[in-house]
């Protein structure tokens, strides 16, 4: 369960400064948001295809 405990982590780390960009209006929050948010996309990708790969495989 390493990889849902990473999109966990991530979801963790993001979670302040969302609340910082969409209530505070902090924008330099907003660009962390969106830089954790584009890793999150990139992990569940990952994520997809590995289990694509197991499903055909294993």
């Amino acid at each position: 369960m390493s990889r849902l405990e990473e999109i966990k982590g991530i979801i963790t780390g993001i979670e302040d400064d969302m609340v910082k960009f969409y209530e505070k209006g902090n924008k330099a929050a907003g660009t962390r948001a969106r830089k954790g948010l584009q890793g999150l996309k990139k992990l569940a990708q990952e994520v997809r295809l590995e289990i694509q790969d197991i499903k055909n495989n294993g």
